[in-house]
């Protein structure tokens, strides 16, 4: 049977559907493939079944122009499908999936900057219907741009609620079939994935983690489930532009699973993604002390970027020699109140760290645990925000996004943290520090112009005159002051 179809704007979501087999355990026994041409070019792809006898196979097109398709499968309902469909220019707002620039950086597939101002909720898509909608109403007039989520429940301090659905299904009499998912749970989540898109988030997709302490079990699968979920889980995602692949989070913890295992999963994630999505894998604090840090081998070529979980925010030019690779620094602590350690940072130092790490040539992200009477956490289960640190995270990303395309942290010459494209452009961020007054040098015959930024007031002040060479600059002698100087001739 041969199809035309409509047409698909490109990095956007190309999808067939095919009825098929229902006896057995078509999510096991059914194997589908959809191979994808363009001008000689091939692109294969993983079908999956999803319940109710309909198989599907979805496809990303990162090129314009025609693109046609056949499916292969073992069950002749499912086999020897062609067709074909125009793939036209992407549409306002699709940029496409982020990928790495440099060492340092992330840019949108069409070339445009993209730096990860990213929130935590790890659980929010297991909460009641009202919750998650409440959740995007709130990040629609947040400043974030990436959302750490979870895909399997969160057993951990603060949440402990059974969600409505699971990726796998119930067995009668208790446990689950670790053999047969859920459509239920992955329309819910490809759901959530869409709404994000639509606001312009990245969803970094937690795919194992260790907060199920034997309640549900997803924590200690046999290796051949963890395959089998992790082949299932790209099969149906990797098709949405704005999913990155974080699989774990702090994978230390989970003690039944070894380095070996991780090197597997993460090289399975890499050769199931026909679109090479973002890949990390992220740390707790078990394997290293203040001192000297052991992360997992980031210099594996399945490791796109770091998501590290650390509260000193001098290191990220250390494992930027090490590893070579952009930095996000997913967990630093959370502003808050709880009475656990990582969970009771002020507003204002949230706010610094984030413009401490940045300033070093890395990303940060928030997350926020203020204790509440019902429980209700954003950083577990989403719904509002209470601190005061998001207006100045937007301030701060407004400033970042103005910034030269190509800015890099510039640690040899000064003894403050500073990024920007020497002789060019230069942001310094003092912090804790308040000098009344700074020496600067700048290039001589060149002039600048200086602003001073009060990271935490949001304000951005002028300086009266231009700088050139070696230059007094005056300063308000209080903390969280930034300096922007930027060349003008």
């Amino acid at each position: 049977m041969t199809v035309r179809e409509a047409a698909v704007e490109r990095w956007g979501q190309f999808e067939l559907s095919l009825a098929g087999p229902q006896e057995g355990n078509p999510y096991a026994e059914q194997e589908l493939k959809g191979y994808f041409s363009k001008d000689g070019h091939e692109v294969s792809v993983r079908g999956f079944y999803d319940g109710g006898g309909v198989y599907r196979i979805r496809f990303m097109p990162e090129q314009e122009g025609r693109w046609t398709y056949r499916t292969e499968s073992s069950a002749a309902q499912l086999n020897g499908h062609t067709g074909s469909f125009e793939c036209i220019p992407a549409q306002a707002g699709n940029r496409g999936p982020v990928r790495v620039k440099d060492k340092y950086q992330f840019a949108y597939a069409d070339g445009s900057s993209y730096a990860p101002f990213g929130t935590t909720c790890y659980a929010w898509i297991h909460l009641d219907e009202a919750m998650q909608k409440q959740t995007l109403a709130t990040l629609a007039e947040a400043p974030f741009n990436k959302l750490r989520m979870c895909v399997f429940p969160k057993h951990y301090a603060f949440n402990s609620t059974d969600p409505d659905c699971y990726p796998f299904v119930k067995k009668q009499g208790g446990g689950f079939d670790l053999e047969r998912f859920d459509p239920r749970f992955f329309a819910k989540l490809e759901q959530r994935i869409s709404d994000l898109q639509q606001l312009g988030i990245e969803a970094d997709l937690i795919l194992f983690h260790p907060y199920d302490k034997g309640r549900w079990g997803f924590d200690a699968m046999e290796s051949s489930s963890d395959d089998y979920y992790l082949r299932y889980v790209i099969a149906r995602l990797a098709s949405f532009r704005n999913v990155w692949w974080a699989l774990a989070n702090e994978y230390d913890f989970m003690e039944e699973k070894h380095m070996t295992d991780w090197d597997r999963l993460l090289q399975l994630t890499q050769e199931e993604d026909p679109y090479a999505h973002l890949r990390s894998i992220h740390n707790g604090t078990k394997m290293y002390d203040h001192a000297s840090v052991v992360f997992y081998d980031h210099k594996q070529p399945w490791i796109t970027h770091l998501s590290v979980q650390h509260w000193d925010v001098t290191m990220p030019p250390i494992w930027h020699r090490e590893f070579r690779k952009p930095i996000v620094v997913d967990e630093c602590c959370y502003e808050g109140n709880l009475p656990q350690r990582w969970g009771n940072v002020t507003g204002e130092e949230m706010v610094r760290r984030f413009w401490d790490i940045i300033a070093r040539g890395s990303y940060c992200t928030h997350g926020e645990t203020f204790a509440d009477e019902n429980d209700t956490i954003w950083w577990a289960k989403g719904g509002k925000l209470h601190g005061d640190s998001p207006e100045r995270i937007r301030f701060l990303r407004t400033i970042l996004e103005t910034a030269p395309e190509n800015y890099k942290p510039i640690p040899e010459i000064y003894d403050v943290p500073t990024i920007g494209i020497e002789g060019e452009y230069y942001l310094q961020y003092f912090g804790i520090h308040r000098p009344a007054y700074r020496i600067i040098e700048l290039p001589e015959g060149s002039s600048f112009k200086a602003e001073i930024i009060d990271t935490w007031e949001m304000t951005i002040t002028e300086v009266e005159g231009l700088l050139n060479g070696t230059s007094r600059l005056e300063l308000p002698d209080k903390i969280y002051q930034a300096v922007r100087l930027t060349r003008v001739s």
